[in-house]
């Protein structure tokens, strides 16, 4: 059953980094360094483990 989960995952991580650097570059900070980034990268894909766990039981639940 982590496949499921998984495969979400694959999907999910990459558009939530993609919002968090979106909303990182938006911001007006003056401070657009590597480390700043990375950790925008990392937050973005640490936010999408719940989200995929959460689409991927609701798409078990509808088999």
């Amino acid at each position: 059953m982590l496949k499921l989960p998984l495969v979400v995952y694959v999907l999910v991580a990459p558009v939530m980094m993609g919002v968090f650097l979106t909303a990182l570059l938006t911001m007006d900070l003056h401070r657009f360094d590597a480390t700043t980034i990375a950790a925008a990268a990392v937050a973005g894909a640490l936010v999408a483990i719940p989200v995929a766990w959460i689409v991927s039981r609701k798409i078990a639940t509808l088999r």
